[in-house]
């Protein structure tokens, strides 16, 4: 099993060192050179079963030879273990063939903790056989700093370096990445927004001499183990709903487009999917691009779902590779025009795209309306970005095709937008109470390269 850059010029890689690697050093983003295929079989042998078996059947051919069967299976069963749900990622019936799929219960209370779980202890593993350390540099909207804080937290053999926006996450995902007393793990608030933090990561990536000297390893969305990891909650969902036997639909609360882009592998390994649905916030960039108008970068304007409050959407370059036909020099000259603002999506691909995607988007007050209307019509209460889903989803759904809408992250995480909305005001796990009252340590950075990566070189363990 190999996987090859997005933009073509770096070397092919084992889906082991596509993990560590994290970014191309050719700028790309790595994606499997073939997509596995399930047959409709397979599929339908899913029904009923654990979502640790799951996740070994959709997963396991991804792999190769990196991993032996027992070895996968014990860090497939060690990353779940701390999930609060027996069913991992249980459905709610909101409506009529209308679901919530919850990706919120585990340790950090965000879908994150799907992939990165699993990815700390693939990391584990894999640096355990060979004797080398690393360090993981990432840049997080909210949700994947704190799921890779926890995910890496006192392991030996990594440290954690994690940049997000100051100022521009909420209370609950600042202090969950400020709080663990690990010192193997690091908060780095920078003077910027997230697609200034995700500049700078990949800065760093391309700086190959501070890169090979920290050996500089990625956990954001750009590694492809990631979005693997995310595929089978697609597969678990939807055969719980009846496939292969029926067409499922999803509708994906998106800024990185990276959750969505896992459903697009479900999708080519078989899985009977209808519509992938992207809905975005204000800051709506990809719902103008699916519809027509190019893809072109503006100001990134605060919101209540900050996890979506981006403009650089790094795995869309996933999209546009399979959607250009896998033509790597088309996909490279798109990312050097967007260096200088955006570009335009050629006629064919954005045919692809449109056969694949459909999109919406939700306003400030539409989003605090959806969770308000929500609680009383189906008594649940939703978090900013699962209520920019439901009301996308509202809209776009059909009647005779169940629509899947991932909920990615616990309404506790965003409590003053959650109360504004419903007068509610929703807790935190028991095991979360005392988050307001743990220290704190975190380092406020500038928005410059050079003082990031002398900040990590000083703090990194030897």
């Amino acid at each position: 099993m190999k996987y090859v850059s997005t933009r073509g010029l770096a070397p092919e890689l084992s889906f082991e060192d596509a993990m560590l690697t994290g970014l191309a050093r050719d700028g790309g983003l790595y994606v499997p050179a073939e997509i596995p295929q399930m047959s409709q079989a397979e599929i339908a042998a899913l029904a009923g079963l654990s979502y640790e078996e799951t996740a070994f059947r959709v997963m396991r051919p991804f792999l190769g030879d990196c991993f032996t069967d027992e070895e996968f299976r014990g860090i497939i069963a060690r990353a779940y273990a701390g999930f609060d749900h027996r069913a991992r990622a249980p459905l709610k019936q909101l409506a009529p063939n209308h679901f919530l799929l919850e990706l919120f219960h585990g340790p950090t209370l965000a879908f994150k903790d799907f992939a990165m779980q699993l990815i700390g202890q693939l990391f584990q593993v894999a640096l355990e056989r060979r004797g080398e350390r690393v360090t993981i540099a990432g840049a997080t909207s909210g949700d994947t700093g704190s799921a890779a804080m926890e995910a890496f937290r006192g392991l030996s053999n990594v440290d954690v370096f994690i940049l997000y926006p100051h100022g521009r996450v909420s209370e609950v995902q600042r202090r969950q990445m400020t709080t663990p007393a690990d010192k193997n793990v690091h908060a780095l608030a920078l003077d910027g927004d997230f697609d200034d933090c995700q500049a700078r990561v990949k800065d760093m990536f391309n700086d190959f001499e501070f890169r090979d000297g920290v050996k500089l390893a990625g956990v954001n969305s750009i590694n492809i183990a990631r979005v693997l990891a995310q595929v089978v909650y697609y597969f678990s969902s939807a055969v719980s709903l009846g496939a292969p036997a029926r067409e499922v639909s999803f509708t994906v609360p998106t800024g990185n487009f990276g959750d969505v882009f896992a459903g697009y592998i479900a999708k080519q390994m078989g899985l009977p999917v209808k519509d992938l649905v992207v809905a975005t916030n204000q800051n709506d960039i990809l719902h103008r691009c699916l519809s027509g108008a190019g893809y072109h970068k503006g100001d990134t304007v605060p919101s209540i779902s900050p996890s979506m409050d981006i403009q650089v959407s790094s795995n869309f370059e996933r999209a546009l590779y399979f959607a250009y036909n896998k033509d790597a020099g088309a996909v490279a000259q798109l990312m050097e025009e967007l260096k200088s603002g955006g570009f335009e999506v050629s006629q064919g691909a954005m045919q692809a795209l449109s056969e694949t995607y459909k999109s919406g988007r939700a306003s400030e007050a539409e989003t605090l309306e959806t969770i308000k209307s929500e609680l009383a019509a189906s008594g649940e209460l939703l978090c900013p970005h699962g209520a920019v889903a439901v009301k996308v989803a509202a809209e776009q759904r059909e009647s005779e095709v169940p629509m899947i809408t991932l909920a990615t992250a616990h309404p506790a995480k965003f409590p003053a937008a959650v109360k504004e909305a419903s007068g509610l005001h929703p807790a935190l796990p028991e095991r979360m109470a005392d988050l307001f009252e743990r220290d704190e340590r975190v380092s406020q950075i500038a928005n410059d390269l050079g003082a990031i990566e002398s900040h990590i070189r000083k703090n990194i363990t030897e």
